[in-house]
Formats: structure tokens, sequence, C-alpha cells
């Protein structure tokens, strides 16, 4: 059975590549899930993904399976426990801008009617399908996620620095940045 060509930067480990295969660059359009990536992505700040992916559940669990909802009434004692919460980088302004991100996220479903629908409109609803050859030839940043940094960031938004919007919009499919060996760029 020959083996698949995936992009360079999954393959050094094992949840790098469920990861990889299963979501990194698939086309999001449920708004729990979006908020959830967005959060994920801004704990990765000054971080390497893998950290992240392996605290997944952890932030899930803590944070009440990203409902905003809930997250917008967490309290001065709920916020202590998340600071010593070992399931989670317990980085304090990190936990506040969950809550703070909870709002604006909240507030954005209000005026848009779902976040997908403001989200997307910064690659105006359809994927962009890159075309590079290797992983060195990927971008951090685009004119599309300084666009969605400065908008999420004048809203209130913490956290989301372009190439922080840059990895979101990769993760979460409104960039398609699979290198074109890899199986997944056709697919996705």
């Amino acid at each position: 059975m020959a083996t698949k060509t995936r992009c360079t930067w999954c393959l050094s480990y094992g949840d790098f590549i469920n990861y990889h295969d299963e979501e990194w660059g698939v086309p999001v359009h449920d708004d729990r899930h979006l908020f959830e990536m967005l959060i994920l992505e801004g704990a990765q700040a000054g971080l390497n993904w893998l950290t992240v992916l392996k605290k997944r559940e952890g932030y899930k669990a803590a944070f009440d399976n990203f409902e905003a909802e809930k997250i917008i009434q967490y309290d001065e004692a709920k916020l202590a426990a998340l600071v010593q919460n070992s399931a989670i980088i317990r980085h304090k302004l990190k936990i506040n801008s969950v809550i703070k991100n909870a709002r604006g996220f909240l507030k954005i479903q209000e005026e848009f009617g779902s976040f997908d629908k403001y989200i997307w409109q910064f690659v105006d609803g359809q994927p962009i399908n890159n075309n590079f050859k290797e992983n060195k030839d990927v971008p951090a940043t685009s004119k599309e996620s300084d666009a969605m940094s400065k908008a999420l960031k004048k809203r209130g938004f913490s956290f989301v620095g372009s190439t922080i919007c840059y990895a979101y919009m990769q993760g979460i499919g409104m960039v398609n940045d699979h290198t074109r060996d890899c199986f997944r760029w056709k697919e996705v």
C-alpha cells in the first residue's frame, strides 16, 4: 500500500497527522466550532500548535465546550480556578481573552445573524485555494488576515493579531494552504 504524501509540517507527531488529515483546511461554518478554533489559535500565541492540540480536550472541559453564553457569566472564582487548571495554558491574559472574545462573538452573532456570516466575509464567502509547492512558501499573514485582525480588534477581541488570524483561516478552511503534493490539497 502506498503512503500518502502530506504537508511536511505535520510529519513530526501523530497528533499533527490526524489534525492535518481530518480537520486542517476543511471549511467550517458551525459557529461554536468557529469560536473554539479562534480561542485555540489565540492560546497558541508564543507557543506551538502541538502544545495547544494536546490541551484541546482540557480547553473544552474548562470552557464549557466553548459555549459563549456560559463563558460570559464567569466570575472571579471561575477565573481563579482557570488560572490553576493544568489542563489548559494558564496564562491570565489568554484566559481573560476567552471571556472578552466570547462577548464580542455574541455581539457579532446578534448583529450579523451568525459568526460564520461575519468571519467568512473576509474571503468573500469562498475558500482561497493557494498553490504552494513547499511549506516554506506559505505566508504567515495575508491582506485578508490583516483586515480580519484589524476588524476583530476594533470589536474588542484580543489575541487576534494577523499571524493568529492567518493560522485561524488555515485551520477553518478559509485558506487552503496544503502544498500541491499533499493528498489533501485537492480534497479540500
